[in-house]
């Protein structure tokens, strides 16, 4: 059996495993989706909790909850880079202190496109009159940045990255390590359509597929080679 045999038979196994492998990692995925669909189930299953003190909020990923008090109007960011319905724009992040309170939390009140006018921002004005909000508890996302920028100073700030402990020190608040997507529901917000997770639990399973009839295809090549190569 010569290497113009053994080589390319070589390849076509490591190529199957590993797209055997990608098959079962996209599965995996999915089994994850499963496990965060059930914690929002679970979480969301009883009556929607008021919430007094910023600290109880931390093991609430995934809680719809209530909280009392004011938005910090003054000290606002503003999430550039951002997709939704094919459109580009930015997240409105508005502190909010709980009443008593010494820690704040950022609440994401929603999404507003650019509409090819970068050099204006909508008006994002809201009272700091005392209110009751709903909000689903969400851990942030900080996401790779091709290279650091420089976040300005005056409100609101532009960020193109989350980073709760810097924008604590601008803000000149302690912010929970949390964040709050206001309700679709509630007054003073934009465009909410939150998703807990990117992706679906049906997409992940079209991938595994896709994987895994590829490294089939390939298989049968090698078992067709490899007849071919005996015959000989």
């Amino acid at each position: 059996m010569g290497l113009r045999f053994i080589i390319p038979s070589l390849l076509i196994a490591t190529t199957c495993a590993f797209l055997v492998s990608l098959g079962f990692w996209q599965l995996d995925r999915a089994d994850e989706k499963r496990s965060i669909e059930a914690a929002i189930k679970k979480a969301n299953s009883g009556a929607v909790e008021l919430i007094v003190s910023v600290d109880n909020l931390q093991d609430k990923e995934y809680y719809e909850v209530r909280l009392q008090g004011k938005y910090l109007n003054d000290k606002q960011f503003i999430y550039d880079n951002q997709i939704v319905d094919q459109a580009s724009g930015y997240y409105v992040l508005t502190p909010f202190a709980l009443n008593e309170q010494s820690k704040a939390i950022l609440i994401n009140r929603g999404f507003i496109p650019w509409n090819g006018r970068r050099d204006k921002l909508a008006d994002i004005f809201i009272d700091r009159g005392e209110r009751e909000i709903k909000i689903q508890i969400s851990k942030p996302i900080k996401r790779m940045e091709l290279k650091a920028s420089e976040i300005g100073r005056e409100f609101p700030v532009l960020l193109q990255a989350l980073d709760l402990k810097q924008m604590g020190v601008i803000a000149e608040l302690d912010f929970s390590d949390v964040i709050g997507l206001l309700d679709a529901d509630s007054k003073d917000g934009f465009v909410r359509k939150w998703e807990p997770y990117t992706g679906s639990i049906e997409k992940h399973i079209g991938y595994a597929i896709q994987w895994f009839l590829m490294a089939l295809v390939l298989a049968i090549i090698g078992i067709r080679l490899a007849i071919k190569q005996r015959k000989k």
